[in-house]
């Protein structure tokens, strides 16, 4: 895939640091819903507190054929700055990893709370990503769907419980509570984990984690809906502006040499080839300023005031233009129109067509995009062409459930906290109401997607602090909960 100019990247990267999960563009909605910008940048460089280790994984914990005891190197993060020890039982913060080098993951809130408790700091990379190469290196990992077929949400979470467990028995913590805590995707996995290992996490912080988007749960044009009314609420007249720069860009590139035009006009690196690219582009830009929208930067109103703020008499796509580089501003002399297809040596793309099935998708008139409905038949001959395989799309409630989810979670699960900020577009697809008195939704007006999990600075605003605090005092009450329990052996 085309990578955008370096300091777009840089900007998309700042945008993304915390909460690896991002957005696709048009053509890759249909292709799952949490997924991050991949680009080739080296792993983040740790500071000297964070010691880098790797556990004899499993390859298959599920079977008991000769290849599945094969082995690889797992590698994982520990963070002893904060710890009270084994000895006073201190808690232990397990950071599920999601899909992407876990060594991006590692200056988050959870630092906060292991300095507030006294807590172990563990990041468990996923397997297929950064280090974590079943069968020796990415190359064979990903030669085929043989090699590929051991990459599933359920895998991961039985990797971690391996290396939850004999991280406790090498520090003699086995009486350490462990709260798990995961942001996106990883967030999805961290309440998972609860759900499917309760005697190894005393409960787990999801931070913007969309477990309701599968099936016929949530309306599949959620998303784009969320997105439109960001804007829309942000500044009526860029709304209008968005929703008619599309039908100008087909216009113009109509015309005789009208792609050039649109090349020249948005400084393309390269010459387009269809106007449908420069619209997937600017989908993403949107959707991207709207996931990602929250503070200092504020995306969706830099965006806005760029479009809103350009000279009278600017024409429509005069006004997308001045809202990029609003946004986005000291960007190259050119600008990289990248678009994003499938890939046989992407293992977020595997797991979208294997059981990460976000039906997203949207009518005529239901957005500020043009229509663009979810279709399963063109899904499946996508993810046939690239892998040779059928997507499975209701196993992930079949696995996690979904349905009736407030009866079924009050039945049996605990210690959840589902953390959502209602401008992330992946917000409609999450829990949003209490289910019981100990699986909780903490959410704010204002906040996007993994805001609560972004590193603290002096600059928060209020409810960001407040969303925070209830997190910290549901913790503290688990914590307390499992002291209490504990006295009593």
């Amino acid at each position: 895939m085309a990578l955008p100019s370096f300091h777009l990247r840089l900007a998309l990267l700042l945008l993304l640091a915390v909460c690896a999960s991002a957005v696709h563009p048009r053509k890759l909605t249909r292709f799952g819903g949490v997924r991050r910008f991949t680009t080739s940048e080296p792993s983040y460089e740790l500071p000297p507190e964070y010691e880098i280790h790797y556990y004899t994984q499993t390859v298959d914990h599920f079977n008991y054929k000769p290849d599945s005891y094969a082995t690889f190197q797992h590698r994982y993060i520990l963070n002893y700055k904060y710890w009270g020890g084994a000895n006073s039982s201190s808690p232990i913060f397990v950071y599920t990893g999601e899909e992407t080098d876990v060594t991006y993951d590692v200056e988050t809130f959870i630092l906060d709370l292991a300095a507030r408790f006294k807590g172990l700091l563990l990041y468990i990379e996923h397997r297929y990503y950064g280090e974590s190469m079943p069968f020796g290196s990415e190359d064979q990992a990903f030669q085929n769907a043989c090699t590929l077929g051991y990459l599933s949400s359920e895998q991961a979470l039985a990797d971690y419980a391996q290396v939850i467990v004999d991280v406790k028995k090498n520090l003699s913590a086995e009486n350490c509570p462990a709260v798990a805590v995961g942001a996106s995707y990883g967030g999805m996995l961290a309440s998972w984990f609860r759900i499917k290992y309760p005697h190894i996490v005393i409960g787990a912080l999801a931070s913007s984690s969309p477990i309701l988007y599968f099936d016929d749960i949530t309306p599949q044009n959620g998303y784009h809906v969320v997105v439109t009314k960001d804007f829309r609420g942000t500044r009526e007249s860029c709304y209008n502006t968005i929703k008619q720069s599309w039908s100008e860009i087909d216009r113009i590139a109509a015309e005789p040499n009208g792609l050039m035009t649109l090349s020249n006009k948005f400084n393309t690196c390269s010459p387009l080839n269809t106007s449908q690219e420069l619209k997937d582009y600017l989908e993403i830009m949107y959707v991207s300023a709207a996931q990602y929208d929250n503070p200092p930067y504020y995306p969706v109103e830099r965006t806005c005031r760029g479009i809103d703020g350009a000279p009278e008499g600017t024409d429509i796509l005069g006004r997308i233009v001045a809202g990029l580089k609003s946004r986005f501003r000291g960007w190259d002399s050119c600008h990289d129109i990248f678009t994003f297809e499938l890939s046989n040596k992407s293992a977020w793309d595997w797991q979208t067509c294997t059981q990460i099935v976000m039906p997203i998708g949207y009518g005529y008139n239901e957005t500020m995009f043009e229509a663009e409905p979810f279709d399963i038949n063109n899904y499946t001959k996508d993810c046939l062409d690239v892998f040779g395989i059928v997507p499975r799309p209701h196993w992930m409630t079949t696995e996690f459930g979904g349905h009736d989810i407030k009866t079924v979670l009050g039945n049996f699960a605990s210690n959840i906290i589902f953390a959502n900020g209602l401008r992330d577009p992946y917000s409609i697809g999450g829990v949003l109401e209490d289910i019981s008195d100990s699986v909780v939704a903490v959410h704010t007006e204002h906040g996007a997607h993994c805001s609560d999990l972004h590193p603290p600075t002096p600059d928060d605003p209020d409810w960001l602090v407040a969303q925070r605090d209830k997190e910290i005092k549901i913790i503290s009450a688990w914590i307390a909960e499992y002291y209490a329990k504990l006295a009593t052996k």
